[in-house]
């Protein structure tokens, strides 16, 4: 079903999270969290360290900005070495006069451009070495190394600096053939242990969880050792994101995930922060004792404005057995997990889908609504809110169309009251909807013109024949709006066009 063009909503009056945007003074991300606010009871959670420069600032000018990945772009006539493209915030916001483009072919950066390395799986970001320009975090899945063997995998820094990103080093290998480090969603940074340093937390041959433990020096060497995190339960990760949920001024990391081949076992675990690193993994349960169920994509941010960051976990997918189980399951759906002093409060869990009143669309199978969460506050009000893609959304006859929805966050945590949604078809939106454009495949928000509200970064990897392409919509008091909204593809940046899936991912 079509969603709506974005419509107007009304602030609620203010009694008060990836993988950071300035909102009102809280820093928020999908995989971070900065939190000064008071909690109910009164008492003010410690300020969690800075382990990333606010606003995702590679460039030092006080602007966020934006990261996007084309991991299966053609570089050099080599197929899926891939590419992250760079654009620059500034007063009027994202600028394409200031694009970079970033690739193993890129002088300085790691190695070279290969066929199959995927440059930019996964994407992050935070200032490595404490020069106060974020740096960017970049996954290779695909890569060779000569002591693991073949699709061993890398994550590797390309420099922040006053003009730009620049140079780069490794900062981790797989330590197996095929341990595919870094693969999509299987990569997040925070500071896990306190000591004010960025840490580094990836995933290894999809089921161990790997912290390298900052400082970094120049040279990519993390002088903090390595953290295996070990899981009996064998899972198969989903997706990562880190933020400091039980308000204790170091952050904890939260992943969802199923149980080996059980693909439809899907659970929710909070790792919390410690000064030794990451604790033993809780999973996250519901008041009758039964693990919430996780899905494919998690963020988190203080959706409810208490001091403590929230859990946002999307299930895009539906038809499964665990549907008997599952909260409102047709067509995707999202749940919210607040956080406490104590952690995740699984009993206390919430959801929302297309049904839910004042939500854009009706669900329907397929949808994948809950696909790619991002959190920050979109409007200003102080409360993070929540983007997520819907890319399996049909209407007007063609398929796979997609759509984007932006959830408001308030003191009851996350409801559909006051959502908007966006797509091709909106009035004021460039481009014209086509089957299988799979609009809202990725999602970000991020702040590029420094004014306290985050613009919707959507990514389009289907469109023009899996060439991809995104969209960037400005924000208003009023939240999301498809006025002035501006999109940009290969022509744009002046790379090649074929298969690559621009927009398939963003920097968290």
């Amino acid at each position: 079903m079509d969603l709506p063009a974005a419509r107007p909503h009304h602030r609620s009056p203010r009694s008060r999270r990836g993988r950071l945007v300035l909102a009102t003074g809280i820093a928020l991300v999908a995989g971070a969290l900065t939190v000064p606010a008071v909690n109910a009871a009164g008492e003010a959670p410690a300020a969690a360290p800075s382990t990333k420069r606010l606003h995702d600032d590679f460039n030092g000018d006080g602007y966020p900005d934006l990261a996007v990945a084309a991991p299966d772009a053609t570089v050099d006539g080599k197929k899926q070495a891939g590419y992250v493209a760079v654009l620059y915030g500034s007063a009027s916001g994202l600028r394409t006069a200031s694009k970079q483009v970033i690739s193993q072919n890129t002088t300085g950066v790691t190695d070279s451009a290969e066929t199959g390395d995927q440059f930019g799986s996964a994407v992050g970001s935070a200032d490595l070495d404490r020069d106060g320009h974020t740096d960017l975090i970049v996954g290779v899945t695909g890569e060779d190394s000569v002591e693991g063997g073949a699709e061993t995998g890398l994550v590797q820094v390309v420099w922040g600096g006053a003009k730009g990103l620049s140079g780069g080093a490794a900062l981790a290998y797989g330590h197996n053939t095929y341990d595919r480090l870094s693969a999509r969603g299987q990569l997040t940074v925070g500071d896990v242990n306190g000591d004010g340093a960025a840490d580094l937390v990836v995933v290894e041959s999809l089921f161990k969880l790997r912290v390298v433990k900052g400082p970094f020096g120049r040279d990519g060497s993390a002088s903090g050792g390595e953290q295996i995190v070990p899981d009996e339960s064998d899972p198969r990760f989903l997706d990562l994101a880190t933020g400091d949920v039980n308000g204790d001024g170091i952050d904890d990391v939260v992943g969802t995930m199923h149980d080996g081949d059980e693909y439809d076992a899907r659970r929710v675990t909070y790792w919390r922060g410690t000064p030794d690193g990451l604790a033993e993994g809780i999973v996250v349960r519901d008041g009758g004792g039964l693990r919430v169920q996780g899905g494919e994509s998690v963020g988190v941010g203080d959706v409810n404005r208490d001091g403590y960051a929230d859990i946002v976990v999307g299930r895009p997918v539906d038809g499964y057995d665990s549907d008997l189980d599952t909260p409102i399951p047709k067509g995707g759906r999202v749940a919210f997990i607040p956080g406490s002093a104590n952690g995740p409060v699984g009993t206390k869990a919430r959801y929302v889908n297309q049904d839910s009143a004042e939500v854009p669309g009706a669900a329907e199978r397929g949808d994948g609504f809950g696909t790619d969460i991002s959190v920050a506050d979109v409007n200003g009000d102080g409360y993070a809110d929540v983007a997520t893609g819907v890319p399996g959304e049909d209407f007007d006859g063609q398929s796979n169309v997609g759509g984007t929805v932006v959830l408001r966050g308030g003191t009851g945590g996350l409801t559909g009251t006051g959502a908007n949604g966006v797509n091709q078809n909106t009035a004021g939106v460039p481009g014209t909807a086509e089957s299988n454009d799979v609009f809202g495949t990725a999602t970000h928000l991020v702040d590029g013109n420094g004014d306290g509200r985050a613009e919707l970064v959507v990514g389009t990897p289907g469109e023009n024949a899996n060439a991809g392409s995104v969209w960037v919509f400005r924000s208003t008091s009023a939240g999301i709006t498809p006025t002035g909204s501006s999109t940009f593809g290969a022509g744009t940046l002046g790379t090649v066009a074929a298969n690559a899936k621009l927009g398939s991912g963003f920097n968290h």
